[in-house]
C-alpha cells in the first residue's frame, strides 16, 4: 500500500501531536472507579486529579482550572447537582466541560434536571470508555470553547 492512500486515524501517532492534552478532574466516591477512570484518561494522555467528596471539587477547579469535571451525581459533601450549578453560577459558559455520571439516578428526569442544572453530558455507570472518550475530544482538538479560561 503506498503512502498515498494511508488514512490518518484519530489516535494514530501522526494526529497525536495535534491533539491537545486536557486537564481533568474526576470526583467519584467509589475509589475503583475514581482510580480506573483516571488510569485510563492518564494513558490517553491527560492530566487527571481525582477526588473522593463532593466539597472538594469545587477548590480543585478553583486551583487546577480544569477542562473537565466528571462527577458522580451522588456524592458526600456536596452532591454533583450542588456542583454544576455552583460552577455554573460562577462561570457561566466558560466553566468546564462538565459530565455527570450515575449509577443511582438514571432515570431520565434525572438527566433532564442535571441538563438544566449545568451537566452538558449525563452517562450512567458503568459507562462506555469510548463514549467518555467522543465527549472529550473536541476539546483535544480545541475546537470545544467550553473550558475555563
Amino acid at each position: 500500500m503506498s503512502g498515498k492512500n494511508l488514512q490518518l486515524l484519530p489516535g494514530s501517532a501522526s494526529t497525536a501531536a495535534k491533539r491537545l492534552p486536557l486537564r481533568i478532574v474526576i470526583a467519584d466516591d467509589d475509589r475503583d472507579t475514581a482510580t480506573t477512570l483516571a488510569l485510563l484518561l492518564r494513558d490517553e494522555g491527560h492530566e487527571v486529579h481525582t477526588t473522593l467528596r463532593g466539597d472538594e471539587v469545587l477548590d480543585a477547579c478553583r486551583l487546577l482550572r480544569p477542562d473537565v469535571v466528571i462527577m458522580d451525581l451522588n456524592m458526600p459533601g456536596m452532591s454533583g447537582y450542588a456542583v454544576a450549578r455552583e460552577l455554573r453560577a460562577r462561570h457561566g459558559q466558560l466553566a468546564p466541560l462538565l459530565v455527570a455520571i450515575s449509577g443511582v439516578w438514571t432515570q431520565a428526569t434525572d438527566r433532564m434536571v442535571g441538563e438544566a442544572i449545568g451537566f452538558d453530558h449525563f452517562l450512567v455507570k458503568p459507562c462506555e470508555t469510548r463514549e467518555l472518550l467522543r465527549l472529550i475530544e473536541p476539546l483535544r482538538s480545541g475546537a470545544g470553547a467550553g473550558a475555563a479560561a
